[in-house]
């Protein structure tokens, strides 16, 4: 049981990621008719910017005081001891503490930056492929991603960065104890928890967006169709736009809270953007709903598929239960779990 408990939470946390880029990737598409296989990419940006932010509030310098101090008379006593600008502004507790939650005030710090670049992408290259064929949307999307790979990789190096969470949640939940097994049973990182209750928000605060609000309503009606609307006098166009800076949002985001997860590297975007177009294609191109659900239940199977009791009697199973369950999902039902119908089924 603790060990069926412990993969339903490895599940859960990679379901978690998997949900939020396949959520922004039907957004585009279901609103815009585009594959986007640059929004990977908008994922590795948001993690790099939790790393940037974590760069610039660690910048600091050697006071004149403790400079002096470290060297009399020509020899050095000990080393001088840096101190970071947020420190010396805010005073040394404020300053440290500022430093220690970088990872959660990247959020503030990447959500103008990802809507900008979302506009920036539909404005300058998305929307002159909005009528051309999925391949081509696919090829142009692609090489976008490369570039945007090798731009961080540029800047930020080919190696890993360490993005350490805030101080307070780096333990872990004994999970044993309060479901009453034995203490350090099911040991699960607070983090994790953490990232998992985020991407509920965010899905929460997006669906609640589009079903309650005005705007999100006409996209809705946008969606089903466009023309209709744009005969009534709305600038569907422009809500588009919109909705494809939310998307990039949600990516940038999903990617920021990530970042102690995974140590961000210029790869990482490549790396869950497959298996998250698998998990749009299982939950239905174009239902936000099903990608959703398609993003938790693949997550919880690949969780499952690595454990060693399952690799020890298929080996490798564990990567590639995802593509399996998609053959299988799109043989006996092409438009996935949760598609419209009609669609994939030409």
């Amino acid at each position: 049981m603790d060990a069926f408990i412990l993969q339903i939470l490895n599940g859960l946390d990679k379901g978690s990621a998997y949900a939020l880029i396949a959520l922004g990737l039907t957004l585009i598409f279901g609103t815009l008719g585009v594959v986007n296989f640059a929004h990977g990419a908008l994922f590795m940006i948001g993690a790099f910017c939790a790393v940037t932010l974590q760069k610039i509030l660690t910048l600091g310098f050697v006071p004149a005081d403790s400079a002096s101090a470290a060297t009399v008379g020509g020899f050095s006593f000990g080393s001088a001891k840096e101190t970071t600008y947020v420190e010396y502004w805010f005073g040394e507790a404020v300053g440290s503490a500022i430093v220690d939650w970088s990872v959660p005030l990247a959020i503030l710090f990447a959500i103008p930056v990802m809507m900008l670049i979302g506009i920036i992408m539909e404005r300058g290259l998305i929307k002159h492929f909005y009528k051309r064929p999925h391949a081509d949307q696919i090829l142009v999307t692609f090489g976008l991603a490369i570039v945007l790979q090798e731009v961080v990789k540029y800047f930020f190096g080919a190696n890993p960065i360490p993005t350490p969470a805030p101080e307070a949640f780096t333990g872990s939940l004994d999970f044993g104890v309060l479901m009453g097994f034995d203490p350090y049973t099911i040991v699960y990182p607070y983090w994790r928890l953490v990232y998992f209750v985020f991407a509920m928000g965010i899905i929460a605060a997006v669906f609640g967006f589009l079903q309650f609000t005005t705007f999100g309503m006409v996209v809705r009606a946008g969606m089903a169709d466009r023309e209709t609307v744009g005969l009534l006098g709305i600038d569907i166009d422009k809500r588009f736009t919109i909705m494809f800076a939310i998307a990039a949002c949600v990516a940038g985001l999903a990617g920021v809270m990530y970042a102690p997860i995974n140590s961000p590297n210029y790869h990482m975007g490549m790396d869950f953007l497959v298996l998250s177009f698998v998990v749009v294609v299982v939950g239905g191109m174009g239902s936000l709903p099903g990608a959703v659900l398609a993003g938790f239940l693949l997550g919880i199977l690949e969780s499952f598929a690595s454990m060693a009791e399952v690799i020890d009697v298929i080996p490798g199973i564990n990567q590639i239960i995802i593509y399996l369950v998609a053959i299988v999902i799109l043989l006996t039902r092409p438009r996935g779990l949760m598609g419209r119908k009609g669609v994939m089924e030409d």
